[in-house]
C-alpha cells in the first residue's frame, strides 16, 4: 500500500488540547499541572523545552511516556494513541542512576532484560546483544570501560553509559530530563557532541527538557518555552542554524542572538509579564 500525503504528514508526537490535574480533586478546583497543551512534532524532529522552575517540563515528560494520562486531550504517538507507558522510547534522566554491582556493559543491557519482546530472547540472544552494548559503548567513547563498575568512572562517564541504555533497544524517541545538569562545562559540551552525532546517525525523535539555553539551541530544531505553573507553550522558536553544527558555532552573534531571545521570554515568563503570560505560541 502506498504512502499517502496525508499519512507522510502524520506527526510522530501529536498532543490534542491537553490538560493535566493530579488528581480528582485538583480537576474539580480546576487547577491543572499543565494546560492547553497542543504541540505536533515530525518524524526524527530534535526539541528542547525549557521554562521556570516547576512549570511543569517534567509533567510534560510523563504524559509522553504514558505515565500519567490526561484529565482533558489526547496524545498519540507515532499514530497509536497513549493508553500506557510508551515502548518506543528511552529515557535518560540528570542521575545516572546505574546498579553499583553491575558492569557498565551489563547496566546498559538491562532494558534488554526486561523489556519485551527482547526479554523473552535475551538468553538466546545475549552474544548478540552484548555485541550491540559494546559497539554503542564505543561509539560514546567508553571503549576499554565496558567491564568496569560505575563506582570506577567519572560523572561524565557515567551519563554516556546511561544515554546508552535509553539507547540499546533502539527505540524510536528519546527523552532526556536534564542530562547533562550535574556535569562541568566541558563534559557536557562533549557530550552534546555525542549527542547530535547519535542522532544525526539514527535520526529517532528527542525530546530534551533543560534549563540550560545553550544546550538548547546547540542542539534542537525547536525550542519551546513554557509558562509557569499550569504550564503551557507559550513560545515556539525554530533554530535556523546550519547543521551540522560545531561547538564555535555556539561563540558566533547568531547563536548569542537566539539565547538571548529565548532568555528574555523566560525572564519576562519569570517576571509575570501578561504579554508572556498570555502570548499565543509563536513561530520564529
Amino acid at each position: 500500500m502506498s504512502i499517502t500525503n496525508q499519512d507522510a504528514a502524520q506527526p510522530f508526537v501529536d498532543f490534542r488540547d491537553v490538560w493535566l490535574a493530579y488528581n480528582e480533586e485538583l480537576l474539580a478546583a480546576n487547577q491543572f499541572a499543565v494546560e492547553a497543551i497542543d504541540l505536533q512534532i515530525r518524524q526524527g524532529e530534535f526539541i528542547a523545552i525549557v521554562g521556570p522552575s516547576g512549570c511543569g517540563k517534567s509533567t510534560f515528560m510523563k504524559l509522553t511516556t504514558g505515565l500519567r494520562k490526561p484529565s482533558i486531550g489526547s496524545i498519540r504517538i507515532d499514530g497509536q494513541p497513549v493508553n500506557g507507558p510508551v515502548k518506543i522510547s528511552g529515557m535518560a534522566f540528570q542521575s545516572p542512576s546505574l546498579l553499583p554491582w553491575r558492569t557498565t556493559v551489563d547496566n546498559v543491557l538491562l532494558p534488554l532484560e526486561i523489556v519485551e519482546p527482547y526479554r523473552s530472547n535475551f538468553k538466546r540472544e545475549r552474544k548478540a546483544y552484548e555485541e550491540r552494548a559494546r559497539q554503542l559503548l564505543q561509539k560514546v567513547g567508553l571503549g576499554g570501560y565496558e567491564d568496569k563498575f560505575p563506582w570506577e568512572l567519572s560523572g561524565g562517564m557515567q551519563q554516556r553509559a546511561s544515554i546508552c541504555r535509553a539507547l540499546i533497544h533502539e527505540p524510536k524517541m528519546l527523552l532526556l530530563d536534564e542530562p547533562f545538569g550535574a556535569l562541568d562545562a566541558f563534559t557536557r559540551e562533549e557530550l552534546w557532541c555525542i549527542l547530535r552525532d547519535l542522532w544525526t546517525e539514527q535520526q529517532f525523535n528527542v525530546i530534551l527538557v533543560t534549563h540550560d539555553l545553550r544546550e538548547s539551541v546547540f542542539l534542537a530544531d525547536t525550542v519551546y518555552v513554557m509558562s509557569k505553573s499550569p504550564g503551557r507553550f507559550v513560545v515556539k522558536r525554530e533554530i535556523d542554524l546550519p547543521r551540522p553544527r560545531e561547538l564555535e558555532v555556539t561563540y558566533t552573534k547568531p547563536f548569542t542572538d537566539i539565547v538571548l531571545e529565548l532568555r528574555g521570554h523566560i525572564g519576562a515568563i519569570r517576571q509575570g509579564s501578561p504579554v508572556a503570560a498570555e502570548a499565543p505560541v509563536i513561530s520564529q
